[in-house]
């Protein structure tokens, strides 16, 4: 059973709130359990086979400080994502994951290009992957009564050289589970205007982007992404802090002068999906300090831009959603009416159509009032 918890002071059940999430990797939210099993299932090791030793094996070796570091986790877990079957469970466990932790609606980011070693097809992974989350929905729905909507984000990696043929993958699948595009992987010098060709295909195609940026590179690689990805949304985006300078302080107001390009995402509404316990562990917010409290979560919030909660890798940073929102309350004294600002942001930007989305915000409105 996950964890429960409330908001400090209200007594608030923060698990039983709807929730949005909009950045969370399939490859980063395994049970650890599950990975010993389908490891033990084709043949492989795994570092631990205790599952309480490997969870805290993969927390440990993510929290390096270190983008390039934190990724290394990843060789474990797509080790087991070979197969239609391991595909299928661990998409269908995420699911069910996801709804215990009271999310309403998820989009789930993996790269198939990544999951072909055992002899599956692009297409074939892509589907396997939307097997085990209808059953996952099927889950909830008869185990709870309670209705989880998900979509696919097909990702590249973009140090890699199949952009393109990824973005026509998901162009492929667009009605078969698949919301949307996602560049991913090491971030610094491998900029998306590497991936422009694909970027341009699914601009011509009307489908959706994110894009990683602002996490181990600074604005320029968000001008990138705006302007060569032409992103709807920001995948981290924390360093576009970077563009904001602070004039001054006194007792009751910050004053700040935006950036050309913090401008344009403020201006925009260009959702950002931010990360916090993701962003320590990697070092993307070294330049403001090394705690929660240093995070420029707030700084932006206060500033109006549209941020989001989301866990990145669930796994490597033994997190979910409502532990990011109650480390956040904690840090930054919000309330229940900030955590609704935060789902409200996340509904507006999630790739689905504009009347999914009223009717997303209309269930996240309602659970707020009741609770």
């Amino acid at each position: 059973m996950p964890t429960d918890y409330l908001l400090p002071g209200g007594g608030t059940s923060i698990n039983s709130l709807p929730k949005v999430s909009l950045h969370d990797h399939l490859d980063g939210g395994l049970r650890p359990q599950t990975i010993i099993e389908l490891a033990d299932a084709i043949g492989i090791d795994v570092p631990e086979t205790d599952s309480t030793a490997l969870a805290t094996w993969f927390a440990d070796q993510a929290d390096s400080g270190s983008l390039v570091e934190y990724l290394k986790t990843f060789d474990v877990t797509t080790a087991v994502m070979q197969t239609t079957e391991g595909l299928e469970r661990v998409a269908r466990e995420f699911v069910q994951d996801l709804a215990a932790d009271g999310v309403i609606y998820g989009e789930i980011r993996w790269a198939p290009e990544q999951h072909l070693a055992r002899g599956l097809t692009l297409d074939q992974a892509v589907e396997a992957v939307q097997a085990g989350i209808e059953a996952g929905i099927d889950d909830v729905a008869s185990g709870t009564g309670n209705g989880i909507r998900i979509g696919q984000l097909v990702t590249a990696m973009r140090h890699a050289n199949r952009g393109l043929e990824i973005a026509e993958l998901a162009v492929r699948h667009r009605d078969r589970g698949v919301a949307g595009f996602d560049i991913a992987g090491a971030e610094l010098g491998f900029p998306a205007r590497n991936h422009l060709s694909a970027f341009d295909y699914l601009a011509k195609e009307f489908l959706p982007v994110t894009v990683h940026a602002g996490e181990a590179d600074g604005i320029d690689s968000i001008r990138g992404a705006l302007f060569d990805g032409r992103a709807l949304r920001l995948g981290h985006g924390v360093r576009l802090a970077e563009d904001i300078s602070i004039e001054r302080e006194d007792d009751d107001n910050t004053y700040v002068t935006l950036g050309p390009v913090a401008q344009w995402v403020r201006d925009r509404e260009i959702a950002l999906e931010l990360s916090p316990s993701s962003n320590l562990q990697t070092g993307a917010i070294a330049a403001w300090g090394d705690e929660l409290v240093d995070h420029p979560f707030d700084l932006l919030y206060q500033l109006d831009f549209r941020v989001t909660v989301n866990t990145d890798n669930r796994l490597m940073s033994r997190t979910t959603i409502s532990r990011e929102l109650a480390l956040l309350a904690d840090a930054f004294s919000y309330d229940l009416d900030d955590f609704e600002v935060f789902q409200l942001n996340a509904a507006s930007a999630a790739f689905l159509p504009l009347e999914d989305r009223d009717e997303l915000i209309e269930q996240i409105s309602a659970g707020f009032d009741a609770a």
